[in-house]
Formats: C-alpha cells, sequence, structure tokens
C-alpha cells in the first residue's frame, strides 16, 4: 500500500518561505493603544455581540469584507460564485492563512465554524438563517445551499456571527474565550485579559499576509469609561486613539498638536426602546406621547455639535430600505393631549444608559426638562452595561421604562436592525422594549428573503414594516451620530469604515 503523507499547508508555506530565502519576516515594533470607553462583554467569536467587535476584527477574519465603496472584498476567501437563483454559492479559500495554533484555515473549519454558531444561536447567529447546508468540497472549496435567496458574500462579511475559528477552539465553553483564549486566525492574538481593566494583544508572527517593522508589534485596549481622562490620555500621547468624547472636545482637539478629529458619516444611530409591557407604556398612546415630548433639533444642534441628523427611522439613513421622512416630530401639545385621553398624569419614568456615555446621559437631562413640563419625572439612571442589560433581560413588568443603546449593523442590511430590536423574542435578548407584532414579523421576515434576489421589493417592504413600528410608537429614534474618533498624527493609514463601527483594523496601520 501506498502512503501518502498531506503536510498542512501552514508548514508547507513555512518550507517554501524557508528554502526561497523570506522565513524570517520583518517583526513590527511598535504598540498602539486604544483608550476604549466600555467594557467587552463577551469575547466568545460564536456569540459575542456589544463592543467586543473592535477586538475580534483583530483577532479573527471572515470569508469577506464590507469595503467602503459598497462592494465585498476577498479575506479569507480569495473567490466566490452564486447561482442565478440566489440558492447555490461556493467559495474558494485563499492560499496560505494559518489559526493561531498552527492549523490550516481549511474548507473543514469553515464548515464546522458555521454550523456551530447556527446551532448555538447566539447573538449574531441570526444572520446566518438562510443557510441550510455545508459542504466540503475539497480543501479549499466550501459550498452553501441556502434554503432562500440572500446576499451570502455580505452576510459573510460581517463583523459578528461570521467569524471562522479553529477547529479545536469551536467547541470550547464559552468561559474559555472570556479568559483571554482564542482561536482565530487574524493578524493579531490574545496575550492578556483582565475585565473592566484591559486587553492586550501581541502579533501574530506567522500571520499569513506578513509583517513590516513599522506596523504594530502590541495593542493594548484600556478600558477607561470617563470621558475626560480619554481626552487627556489622547492629548498626552499615551492613547492613540479613542472615541465617545463630548462633542464641545473635539473643536479644540482639532487644533491641538499631534492629534486627528476624524468626523464621518455613520451606520449608527442612538434609540430609545419603549418598555411595551409595563404599564402605563403598554399603551400606544402613552408611547406617542414620549416621542412627541423628546426634543430632538436640541439633540442634533448642542449634544453632536450639529454633525449628527435627525433619526428618521429604525433604519439609518444611509442603508438601503430606509424611510425618508420622520412620522412623529416635537410637539408637547400634542403630548399633553395623548396622555389626557390615555388618563396619566404624575407619572415616573427610569432611563437607563451606559455609565460614562456622556451623550447618552445628557440627551436624558434633556429630555427630562421637557417631560417635567408634562408632569412626568424621568429618572436618569447610569448602569454599567452588563447591569444595564441584565435588568432588561429580566421580568420586563419590573425592568426600566426607556432604554437607550446605540444600534449598529451586524451587516449592511435593515433587517439587522428591524430583526434585532424589534422581532419578537420568547427570551429577550437586543428586543428590549418586548415589542411584538406578527404583522411587522412577517413583513421583515419576507424582505429579508427577498433581499438576495428583488433588492427593490425587499426594500419596499422593509419600509412598510416601518410604518407599523411608527404605528405602535415603538421607540423614540433620537438620532443618527457621526462617526467622530480621534487619532494620534503619527498613526498612518487610519480610515473609519462604519459598517465595522469602532473598530480600528491595526494590521493596516502604521507608526
Amino acid at each position: 500500500m501506498k502512503l501518502t503523507v498531506r503536510l498542512p499547508i501552514c508548514l508547507v508555506l513555512a518550507l517554501v518561505l524557508g528554502v526561497l530565502g523570506l522565513a524570517s519576516a520583518q517583526i513590527p515594533q511598535h504598540v498602539a493603544t486604544y483608550a476604549h470607553p466600555g467594557t467587552f462583554p463577551d469575547l466568545d467569536p460564536r456569540s459575542g455581540f456589544s463592543n467586543e467587535n473592535v477586538v475580534m476584527s483583530n483577532v479573527y477574519e471572515t470569508l469577506t469584507r464590507y469595503q467602503l465603496d459598497g462592494t465585498v472584498a476577498p479575506l479569507l476567501a480569495s473567490s466566490w460564485e452564486a447561482s442565478e437563483d440566489g440558492l447555490n454559492w461556493t467559495f474558494t479559500l485563499a492560499i496560505g492563512p494559518c489559526f493561531h495554533d498552527g492549523s490550516p484555515v481549511d474548507a473543514a473549519a469553515v464548515k464546522a465554524s458555521l454550523e456551530r454558531t447556527k446551532e448555538l444561536n447566539l447573538g449574531a447567529a441570526f444572520i446566518l438563517d438562510p443557510i441550510e447546508t455545508i459542504t466540503v468540497v475539497d480543501y479549499r472549496t466550501v459550498n452553501f445551499e441556502l434554503s432562500y435567496a440572500a446576499p451570502l458574500d455580505l452576510i459573510l462579511s460581517s463583523g459578528y456571527g461570521a467569524w471562522i475559528m479553529s477547529l479545536d477552539s469551536i467547541d470550547q465553553d464559552n468561559a474559555w474565550f472570556n479568559d483571554g483564549n482564542d482561536g482565530g486566525s487574524g493578524p493579531y492574538t490574545s496575550r492578556s485579559y483582565a475585565p473592566g481593566q484591559n486587553l492586550v494583544l501581541d502579533a501574530y508572527g506567522e500571520y499569513w499576509q506578513g509583517w513590516e517593522d513599522d506596523q504594530f508589534a502590541t495593542v493594548v485596549f484600556e478600558i477607561i469609561e470617563e470621558p475626560t481622562l480619554r481626552e487627556q490620555m489622547i492629548r498626552s500621547g499615551e492613547a492613540d486613539f479613542t472615541y465617545q468624547l463630548p462633542f464641545d472636545s473635539y473643536l479644540p482637539l482639532s487644533s491641538a498638536p499631534d492629534v486627528v478629529v476624524d468626523t464621518t458619516p455613520s451606520f449608527q444611530s442612538l434609540y430609545g426602546l419603549l418598555n411595551t409591557r409595563k404599564a402605563p407604556l403598554d399603551d400606544p398612546r402613552v408611547r406617542r406621547a414620549l416621542q412627541h415630548s423628546f426634543p430632538y433639533g436640541v439633540v442634533v444642534d448642542n449634544l453632536w455639535g450639529g454633525l449628527g441628523n435627525r433619526a428618521t427611522g429604525a433604519v439609518p439613513t444611509g442603508i438601503w430600505g430606509s424611510v425618508a421622512e420622520p412620522a412623529v416630530g416635537y410637539d408637547l401639545n400634542e403630548a399633553k393631549r395623548l396622555l389626557t385621553e390615555a388618563g396619566v398624569s404624575d407619572l415616573e419614568l427610569v432611563y437607563t444608559y451606559i455609565a460614562g456615555a456622556l451623550e447618552e446621559q445628557m440627551v436624558g437631562e434633556l429630555w427630562r426638562s421637557e417631560l417635567s413640563k408634562l408632569g412626568i419625572d424621568l429618572e436618569v439612571l447610569g448602569l454599567a452595561w452588563e447591569a444595564q442589560w441584565d435588568l432588561a433581560q429580566s421580568d420586563p413588568e419590573n425592568a426600566q421604562d426607556i432604554f437607550v443603546m446605540y444600534w449598529w449593523p451586524t451587516y449592511i442590511t435593515p433587517y439587522d436592525f428591524l430583526f434585532s430590536m424589534f422581532h419578537s423574542e420568547d427570551t429577550p435578548f437586543f428586543n428590549l422594549g418586548y415589542y411584538a407584532n406578527e404583522a411587522f414579523d412577517a413583513l421583515i421576515d419576507e424582505a429579508a428573503s427577498l433581499s438576495g434576489t428583488d433588492r427593490e421589493r425587499a426594500a419596499a417592504l422593509f419600509e412598510e414594516s416601518q410604518q407599523v413600528l411608527d404605528a405602535d410608537a415603538a421607540a423614540v429614534y433620537m438620532i443618527e451620530v457621526p462617526d467622530t474618533h480621534v487619532v494620534r498624527s503619527d498613526i498612518v493609514g487610519y480610515q473609519n469604515n462604519p459598517a465595522y463601527p469602532h473598530v480600528v483594523f491595526w494590521y493596516e496601520l502604521s507608526r
């Protein structure tokens, strides 16, 4: 019998580079520090669905990546093709990528990663819903059969739920990842994690795209909730990157030496999710009154320096399927009429936001001033993200009345916003206003099924679904915020990609 030995492609590549005299790659020299305003709730790539995107985008990789021009570029996949009906997709993997444990990124790892994420059904796993079966064709080729047409190249570019993991890490428990371990193939690997304090990444020396000596050897994420401290760090050079500073800080910072203030449009909005399961907010007239009481113009002009835009609906205007005009405006007289009609007076409400998020706090203070004119007392309560989320995921009747949070895209589709925050759920995850409407669910589910073959019809259904949300007064759409980041001027190559909010792809930068 003839014995065939197949060497892992990682080892083959290393041997080839050695023969060519290229094995001693450049070792990067520099350290970068990201002063981050919040914690990282879940570093498990199968379930993480919050701020940890800024870390995981440097540790893990996806098959594709969304570009600023709206196209999708190769990453772990070198090419792909789809059938005319959008139901069959075949991806060919790049030659060379390896996981941090030295194993190859092959079709088996792609299949196992996405199937495990889909099976666990946590976090952003819903984006994988169209996938019916995944088949390993050969070492570098993987085929997807979909249950309905969907833009799979776009889905698999998501900064959540589409990460490819090493086979040995796929079945690790959640605690393993949150202890600072990783199973990625990205340019950086985890060195240490002190929850609530900092997280440190080191360059993975065998990264398949190679290294230059002016890149960053180490990336430190310092968790700094206090905005004034983050500002001090960026001014002094202790930090290279930060965001979520008070907007009145940006003009002085823009003239500071060695600092660049980068402001671009975003796909991110601030929402006030209204507790539809708790009296008296279970009455849509009361929720509509709250919508009318919100000082939209003051919030845009005073807190975001005029750089943001009035939100028109649940989907930001830069994304297809959004609505052109808001359904509700500021009108205290109408708010008073609705409250009287509902028989509500002397109301006390609780508004929760992430402690340290100054804009969210100030939005609450401005809204409290308006609500006081209606005899409503609004408690503006800052909580750590985990505490705020835990409260909202408990009994809705004992939860906060208004849950304030930003939403940014999982991938660039209206379904992400509408499903995540408003689709009916037996157990609340991010539908933290507990909204439930079967007609709304049916509209967005049908639109999602059409998005891969009939974008125009899908967009029309997404717009119609937002009219249903408006009729039910499910939330207050506060503002479409700009992406404003502060960067040290000696950082070369930074360009914001709103599809990956607040993510710095450190491998692409140098000092």
